[in-house]
């Protein structure tokens, strides 16, 4: 299991979306988001496969690197979170 620490996760919206985002990687299996502490937990035995998790995370706005956090990071995971959130919503 991996754990990565992630930027900008604020709620369950932003969970939900890293959630559907990482399982359509090839080779990511059994992803959990914890809001709490803002980590990323994945199973992959491939370091490529990280080093996607790590390029799709921060497409969606959630970088693991504090040093690429811009204001555009931040307001992409905005956006990301409120998809999230209608996605939680439509499954209720």
């Amino acid at each position: 299991m991996q754990t990565l620490n992630v930027q900008n996760i604020k709620c369950h919206g932003c969970a939900n979306t890293i959630t559907k985002a990482l399982k359509h990687i090839k080779g990511v299996q059994d992803v959990s988001v914890e809001v709490e502490s803002s980590t990323v937990h994945f199973d992959s035995d491939n370091e490529q496969v990280t080093e996607d998790v790590k390029r799709k995370l921060s497409k969606l706005g959630y970088p693991v690197n504090i040093a690429e956090n811009s204001q555009f990071q931040k307001i992409k995971s905005y956006i990301s979170c409120a998809v999230g959130r209608i996605d939680v919503n439509k499954e209720n």
